[in-house]
């Protein structure tokens, strides 16, 4: 099992995730994010809206997705 924080996927918080895939992380992640929007919560709105213009280039997207997820690899396992 891994951890990342909201700030290491490019949110604005400390809350912490674990899980044994990248795609775990990401998902609940995104689920957080979620949350965040349905609450209204600006720093969080504020790092969507930085993603959502990644998302405007596949490339830029599909880099940053591989650069997260190389540096979930790259963790050491939770203790």
């Amino acid at each position: 099992m891994k951890t990342m924080t909201c700030n290491q996927l490019g949110g604005p918080c400390d809350l912490e995730f674990r899980a044994n895939t990248f795609e775990e992380i990401a998902e609940q992640s995104k689920k957080h994010g979620m949350e965040m929007f349905q609450q209204g919560e600006a720093a969080h709105l504020k790092a969507m809206d930085e993603m959502q213009k990644l998302m405007q280039s596949p490339n830029a997207m599909n880099e940053w997705m591989d650069n997260k997820r190389k540096e979930f690899e790259a963790l050491a396992e939770d203790a």
